[in-house]
């Protein structure tokens, strides 16, 4: 670290007077903290690794107090790098500022591979920690397993059902599979009954695999009664708030059957569930219909969700949970993001495949592509809709992913004024459409233009609407307040 980031560090560090995920505080007045590997740990685990920076004072008010001894420091720092594994190597830097003296210890990302990084006297499942906001956190035996199961390629998709037999699968939907995997492959339909489903993964050991179960059992839950689909439908904008005759949910529904069907009943219920607003063409008349959310988004959403979950042991007993709210829709799946993607990579790059059985059945079957174009679809469907962006996150052990309906954009307006950094109240003199507004942002994601920029003078009573009662319409103008 050079000396200008250093003190760019601390100045930064005093003024905000808190720690964060890729910052730790740490006094080292009278000596080396004793407890620093689950630290170590936590910042190794995570992309962006972390620095530890020594010579502040947390517990008063984050104040300069210098290190006792930089070269000794810096020497034990380097043997608690020595106790971990792999062993960590931290990039040290020492800084002089008015006779103190501050140390650095820059912990780099452990390759994913090699993860979970642990202390080794403690063990991978009881020295493994991660970086929640500022803390270091234990991981849990889960987490611990969704790295080894990337490192050591698990799929738990074909591992074999041990209390079934191939009489649990349906014939037909057997054989229309088969045949649909021999078109244009002369040599492997040549192969006998056994070897095909060997190769196609419907046999694992002579047993029927979890991925067989739930494209072809009648019943997957017969086994696996938590590997089905939760869906409720709140009355407000958060879990517990109720509706005006004291219901927690105004519907809610198990969707239960094999992955197919519980696609088409996850479908079915948000089609019910949602609300449904006449959009009428100013140029032509014509009248049509709008859900609350793109029927396209929702369902490559769900199939997601179905073909990507976890379906290790550790999750089995976790359902898919489908949760309608006033202003949104929540879709979470068990298991976060695998292998080496990351959020701001979702639809660029193409990812590591956590169940590549069901990926390539669901394909075989005409459910999904299989190219890589679903994250795309969702949002270019939220974008054509006028609705916010689709907002994703890998949480620990769990994959959210949420679709906003716009309502609160459609709220009172407030009292407050708001600033208008890009002139929009000038330009709006005259009426504007949404169009000319995201034309003169210059900004390329309209969407986000228009929360950024335009929605808080809306609120503010600033900027008026012509169709106050249909923020959302596509013939909507914008118009300065007098």
């Amino acid at each position: 670290m050079l000396e200008m980031e250093f003190h760019a560090l601390l100045l930064k560090c005093q003024k905000e007077k808190c720690e964060s995920r890729t910052l730790e505080v740490k006094s080292a007045r009278k000596g080396c903290p004793e407890r620093l590997y689950d630290t170590f740990s936590a910042f190794s685990n995570q992309d962006d690794g972390g620095t530890i920076l020594f010579g502040v004072d947390e517990h008063v008010g984050f104040q300069k107090v210098g290190v006792y001894d930089a070269q000794d420091l810096q020497k034990k720092l380097m043997e608690v790098g020595e106790a971990m594994t792999p062993v960590v190597r931290p990039i040290l830097s020492v800084y002089e500022e008015r006779g103190m003296t501050f140390v650095s210890a820059e912990i780099p990302p452990v390759d994913i591979a090699q993860r979970p990084c642990f202390k080794t006297a403690k063990g991978r499942l009881k020295g493994a920690y991660i970086r929640v906001g500022d803390a270091d956190k234990p991981m849990t035996e889960y987490e611990v397993y969704s790295y080894e199961a990337f490192r050591k390629k698990i799929r738990d998709d074909i591992r074999p059902v041990e209390e079934a037999g191939l009489n649990s699968l349906d014939p037909v939907r057997l054989e229309q599979y088969i045949q649909r995997r021999k078109l244009n492959r002369p040599y492997f339909s040549a192969l006998s009954l056994p070897q095909l489903y060997e190769m196609t993964g419907i046999l694992h050991e002579g047993k029927p695999t979890l991925a067989a179960f739930l494209l072809f059992c009648l019943y997957p839950q017969v086994y696996f009664p938590q590997l089905s689909i939760i869906a409720a439908r709140v009355p407000g904008k958060e879990m517990g708030e109720l509706g005006t005759q004291g219901q927690r949910f105004t519907d809610s529904q198990r969707l239960e059957g094999n992955i197919p069907e519980m696609l088409d009943g996850a479908m079915a219920f948000l089609q019910k569930n949602m609300r449904t607003a006449i959009r009428v063409d100013s140029k032509t008349g014509k009248r049509t219909d709008q859900t609350e959310y793109p029927a396209d988004a929702l369902r490559e959403i769900i199939l997601n969700a179905l073909v990507h979950r976890d379906y290790s042991t550790h999750t089995e007993n976790m359902p898919i949970q489908i949760t309608m709210f006033s202003n949104r829709m929540e879709v979470r799946s068990p298991g976060g993001l695998y292998g080496r993607l990351t959020i701001d990579q979702l639809g660029k790059v193409q990812p590591d495949t956590r169940n590549p059985f069901l990926v390539t059945a669901m394909e075989a079957l005409g459910e999904t592509e299989n190219r890589y174009s679903g994250i795309p679809r969702i949002r270019m469907a939220m974008r054509d809709a006028d609705l916010p962006e689709p907002v994703f996150r890998d949480e620990r052990g769990e994959f959210l992913v949420c679709l906003y309906n716009g309502e609160e954009e459609a709220g009172p307006p407030r009292e407050e004024s708001k600033e208008d950094p890009k002139g929009v109240l000038a330009f709006c003199k005259k009426p504007r459409t949404r169009k000319e507004l995201v034309a003169f942002l210059g900004v390329a994601s309209g969407s986000y233009a228009m929360k950024k920029y335009v929605t808080p003078l809306i609120r503010s009573g600033q900027l008026l609407l012509s169709i106050p009662d249909k923020p959302q319409s596509r013939s909507q103008t914008y118009r300065t307040a007098d």
